[in-house]
């Protein structure tokens, strides 16, 4: 047959499928082309990845977090996101106005936030009421299972993860920093909130850390900013044999440093790294709140890659600061040891 259709001048490659002519088969393999491309644009359109849409929510004002802002931020782009192009960032600060926290957490839920990093418990709380699927990332909570924000630490459940300062475990420490810098401590000033559940925590744990220590925990408890002239005056006037009645602060208020210095015979601990700079607290001791919003970038990088916020259990501090400011130190007439200025993290001068 194949050289019968050569003397017919007809080849055998001539003919097309089914005996169809090669140009007919030419245009329906471009017909198929076409329609296949057709098809598969919207599907590739659909499946295009969009960048996630990561919510942010601070009771205070914009400039006073800059530096944890920063630190997210970081722990982003060490992650592969860049801001803008694979990660948008919806930034809402309250001012120091708590009566706001509840509208921009409403705003940031109505913009649809695919992960939304809320920096302490007000903004928690505000949000968590506002939705229970848009996944939450705690980056500072204070006591996250007493505050209902979640079961356990090990088993979140629910929507909400991501960590927490709980550091009562180191009221020990600082205790024992207050007596290395004076070795005849006798008692102990302990300011603090009963109103904020972390503070109730570090004060049990102070109490028996005190006793260990043979020390007498003196209780001084602020609710308020008015509170603060009581509790120094009460400091001041109950001095110890030594006349000096160091003072450790369990997250007090927001305190300035006239205040804080008008203790000017105390000694001083505070709980957290961040104001000590350039203010009246002459040592600190306690977790580094930058590193811990770092590491909120993870949680928000695994819940973005599927992970479930109730399965990712919540850590603790990890990152634990020194710093002592030695301007305080000397005005206080306190004479800080070779020893603990070697192990610090911080000299303020």
């Amino acid at each position: 047959m194949a050289d019968a259709d050569a003397t017919n001048g007809v080849s055998t490659a001539s003919r097309g499928v089914a005996g169809k002519p090669a140009g007919s088969r030419a245009l329906l393999a471009v017909v198929c082309l076409l329609s296949i491309a057709a098809v598969w644009a919207p599907i590739e359109a659909q499946q295009a990845p969009k960048a996630p849409k990561i919510g942010f929510l601070s009771g205070a004002s914009s400039a006073s977090v800059a530096v944890l802002v920063q630190a997210f931020k970081q722990g982003m782009r060490e992650l592969g996101y860049i801001e803008g192009r694979t990660f948008l960032l919806e930034g809402r600060y309250a001012e120091g106005k708590s009566e706001a926290i509840p509208l921009l957490a409403r705003e940031l839920v109505a913009l649809k936030a695919d992960v939304i990093v809320a920096s302490t418990d007000g903004p928690i709380a505000a949000v968590k009421r506002e939705t229970r699927t848009i996944p939450i990332v705690m980056a500072n909570a204070t006591d996250p299972v007493g505050s209902g924000f979640v079961a356990s630490l090990a088993h979140p459940g629910g929507n909400v993860t991501g960590l927490t300062n709980i550091s009562a475990d180191l009221s020990g420490k600082r205790l024992e920093l207050l007596r290395e810098i004076l070795p005849e401590l006798s008692r102990v000033a302990f300011l603090w909130n009963p109103d904020t559940r972390a503070a109730i925590l570090d004060f049990k744990e102070s109490e028996a850390a005190a006793s260990s220590l043979h020390l007498e925990l003196q209780s001084i408890e602020v609710s308020s900013a008015p509170d603060l002239d009581r509790a120094f005056l009460a400091v001041t006037s109950q001095r110890a044999g030594d006349d000096r009645t160091p003072w450790q602060s369990g997250r007090v208020l927001e305190a300035d440093g006239d205040r804080q210095l008008r203790a000017e015979e105390s000694a001083a601990i505070h709980v957290w790294t961040r104001g000590i700079r350039g203010c009246g607290w002459p040592h600190v001791y306690g977790p580094n709140a930058p590193a811990m919003y770092h590491r909120a970038a993870t949680y928000v990088d695994k819940i973005v890659k599927g992970a479930r916020p109730g399965d990712l259990p919540v850590e603790r501090p990890t990152k634990f600061e020194l710093v002592i400011n030695l301007r305080t130190a000397k005005a206080l007439g306190l004479a800080i040891p070779s020893s603990l200025l070697q192990r610090a993290d911080q000299l303020v001068q």
